[in-house]
């Protein structure tokens, strides 16, 4: 049943030192560097989001120059200028014939429901520790990734250090 999935997906996150992602549904941290990056990459493709998350966007509205695909339980759950989705059946077969990139972008439930589905990992890793209620699982323990390339630290105009890394499910 699952050969049927794609299972090149792209998990997209900014993570502090403990794999938190957020805290009260915002980010860490916004690092106007890593935003700037992840509109590079994610335009002209397909994001996929929880309705949390969604919400988190400036205005709760979809971004701009991609497919947003939102996943909610909520059956009554609108969103003009996006795919609504209820359930991941529902989601692959949104996703399925998609020709360009698919990003997943968060929240936990969602980077969770999908890290399976992921052939690679773009962790945006922040040099500190925050208050976290959400978290990305720790790629670095998980036997079923490799950590392809680690980034050099940088120093954000936000006054934080951070670094991209870069992850591959093995076998992928």
């Amino acid at each position: 049943m699952g050969c049927n999935y794609r299972n090149d997906l792209i998990l997209i996150a900014s993570a502090d030192r403990n794999w938190g992602i957020g805290f009260g549904n915002k980010l860490l941290k916004r690092i106007p560097e890593d935003m700037k990056r992840f509109a590079q990459l994610t335009k002209g493709n397909m994001i996929v989001v929880g309705r949390k998350t969604l919400e988190s966007f400036k205005g709760s509205k979809p971004l701009p120059d991609r497919i947003n695909v939102v996943l909610t339980r909520d059956v009554n759950y609108q969103c003009p200028g996006a795919v609504v989705v209820h359930d991941f059946e529902e989601l692959m077969s949104a996703i399925m014939d998609f020709e360009g990139k698919v990003y997943v972008c968060g929240g936990e439930s969602v980077y969770r429901l999908l890290l399976d589905y992921c052939s690679q990992a773009l962790v945006t890793r922040i040099d500190a520790e925050f208050e976290a209620d959400t978290r990305l699982p720790d790629l670095d323990s998980d036997g079923r990734w490799i950590r392809k390339e680690t980034g050099g630290w940088q120093e954000s105009k936000v006054g934080v250090a951070f670094r991209y890394d870069t992850y591959r499910r093995r076998g992928s």
